[in-house]
């Protein structure tokens, strides 16, 4: 007996070619460190285009916890750390998701404090923060670690950050941290990522001097007493990634408005090999693929890496694209260990895929066909929404847990581009 327990499945219906025109929602990998940043401020802050995401609502949830006044109207997030005097985050909070870490910096950075349990969010394997922590402690704060978490001490005075690897967070922490501290900052190997640039862009918009975003190395001055102020978040690109690679799968002419082209250009490389007419232009990107004209395999191999390298959040998806194609394409995934959990999935659609360690073989079938599959995680989730877009006849899709935490209304979405998806909520089947 389920006690009127229910969740929430989508049911996609594929084959209909997607059309038209759609504003990309604001990136959820901008928006979650920006919302930290915002304990930095001097006054009240207001960011337009932040996404309605689970993983946002987190983010407001710790602020608030911390002594924020934090809210969210549409589109519109309002921020007020001025009476923010909280040090510590919960267990419960930091497991809602992964970039819950992010906080930390700027927690430092305010309190001089910061006590976190070790952050949650999707099961993608190894993902240590011991990046975070020695960047912490490069800028001057003491860090100890024990079965509770993790607690550091000490205000930032600045210094010199080596990365050995250029990690998207441990880059935003180092730079959040370092805003605060009270001399300069240097971070070497640092990530590169256009999310990276928007924390900058809101940084600097606050008065903050920072430079460098972009390249592998960062410059921060600090000792620069922030206010408040408004920002606009960049448009997400991966969510813009799975939307295009929709319309590889199933045929059709999308336009995509409030996206930066530069920031997909791996990703377009890979539909146009694949057969795809691509176009861009400021702020704006287009893709077609006529549906009597198959996908074609990719020769060269689709290798996850850094940006400017293909986005391992895009991997997922292109797959699911590349899964009813000509010919075989291969795949290695080299940033996170476990990023093939939709692999099953695909083929309980019929795709024929093969994985052994960090490479995936994608042999291209005629068609997949409709399933009730699960996401298992976020990406793997707009992948099977992809595969489901493509395939023939109707599939369920459940775990939206997951993909709450990353498109803002997936079936609006896909609605809005002549898709056929509904959302309903159904009694979970007894074991």
């Amino acid at each position: 007996m389920w006690g009127g327990f229910t969740m929430s499945v989508l049911y996609i219906r594929g084959g209909k070619p997607l059309e038209g025109e759609l504003t990309v929602q604001g990136a959820k990998n901008s928006v979650l460190p920006i919302l930290a940043a915002c304990l930095l401020a001097g006054g009240p802050v207001e960011l337009d285009n932040c996404p309605r995401l689970t993983d946002v609502a987190a983010a407001l949830g710790i602020l608030r916890h911390l002594g924020c006044q934090a809210g969210q109207e549409g589109h519109v997030i309002t921020v007020d750390p001025r009476g923010a005097e909280g040090s510590a985050v919960s267990e419960e909070q930091m497991r809602s998701m992964r970039s819950s870490i992010i906080f930390l910096g700027p927690l430092l950075a305010r309190t001089g404090q910061a006590r976190l349990t070790y952050p949650g969010g999707c099961e993608l394997g190894a993902r240590p923060i011991d990046l975070h922590l020695s960047a912490i402690r490069a800028l001057g704060c003491q860090v100890t670690e024990d079965a509770g978490g993790i607690y550091c001490r000490g205000r930032p005075v600045g210094g010199e950050v080596y990365l050995t690897l250029p990690s998207v967070g441990a880059t935003e922490n180092a730079m959040l941290c370092a805003v605060g501290a009270s001399g300069d900052s240097t971070i070497v190997n640092a990530a590169r990522e256009p999310e990276i640039v928007d924390l900058q862009g809101f940084l600097n918009a606050l008065g903050a001097r920072v430079r460098g975003a972009g390249s592998g190395v960062i410059t921060v001055e600090g000792g620069r007493r922030l206010g408040g102020g408004h920002y606009t978040v960049m448009g997400d690109r991966i969510v813009a990634a799975t939307l295009l690679a929709g319309v590889a799968a199933a045929g059709g002419h999308v336009a995509l408005r409030g996206v930066d082209w530069r920031s997909l250009a791996t990703v377009l490389s890979v539909f146009h090999q694949a057969g795809c007419q691509v176009a861009s232009g400021e702020d704006r990107v287009e893709l077609a693929r006529d549906p009597s004209c198959p996908l074609q395999a990719v020769r060269e191999i689709i290798h996850t890496a850094p940006y400017p390298g293909f986005p391992t959040d895009a991997q997922a998806p292109v797959m699911a694209a590349l899964a009813a194609s000509r010919g075989s394409t291969w795949f290695e995934e080299n940033m996170f260990d476990s990023r093939y959990r939709h692999v099953a999935e695909l083929r309980n659609m019929g795709a024929d895929i093969t994985v052994r360690g960090r490479t995936a073989l994608v042999r291209g079938v005629e068609r997949l066909h409709g399933a009730r599959v699960a996401a298992a995680d976020l990406r793997g989730g707009g992948a099977l929404a992809v595969a489901a877009l493509g395939a023939r006849g109707e599939s369920v899709l459940s775990g939206l847990h997951h993909v709450d935490r990353g498109y803002e209304c997936l079936e609006g979405m896909l609605r809005q581009l002549g898709g056929q998806a509904r959302r309903e909520e159904e009694e979970p089947a007894a074991s």
